[in-house]
């Protein structure tokens, strides 16, 4: 018997919350395929099922291609990545896994370089909002999608 909480149930304002931190995102100016190799990126390192076969799905509609996505997992070797996606990814990795990393200066100096002040506030919004929704998931048990 599964006893995890249900927070539609309990507490379903939560997803409320979410929701518009979601809403914000859509109406940023981040590129949809940019969102989804950052979103697909955190939830592979939290090891997150639901939400990186649901990213994948939307990647794939975007004309995402297999072997890209399949190359999120060794991205820093792979050639098939732009230099502003390499800093996205290696963005989110930072910012995923800060508690290991630290704060990275360089990082965010080269990203703001690159992306300017408005484009890195939404993707550093947009990763902190992917890493919620991962823990969400896996804390009440979602299941991957079909």
């Amino acid at each position: 018997m599964d006893k995890r909480i249900k927070l539609d149930q309990v507490a379903p304002e939560i997803f409320g919350v979410m929701a518009r931190m979601e809403r914000y995102l859509e109406q940023s100016s981040l590129s949809p395929i940019h969102k989804d190799l950052l979103r697909i990126h955190a939830s592979h390192i939290n090891g997150c099922s639901f939400c990186l076969e649901l990213h994948k799905g939307q990647a794939r509609k975007l004309g995402e291609t297999e072997e890209r996505l399949d190359a999120i997992a060794f991205w820093p070797d792979s050639t098939l990545f732009s230099k502003e996606e390499k800093l996205i990814l290696s963005l989110t990795e930072s910012i995923t896994l800060i508690h290991h990393t630290g704060e990275r200066e360089e990082l965010l100096k080269e990203a703001r370089d690159v992306f300017g002040d408005q484009y890195l506030a939404q993707l550093i919004m947009a990763i902190i909002t992917i890493n919620a929704w991962n823990r969400l998931a896996i804390s009440v048990h979602l299941e991957p999608l079909p």
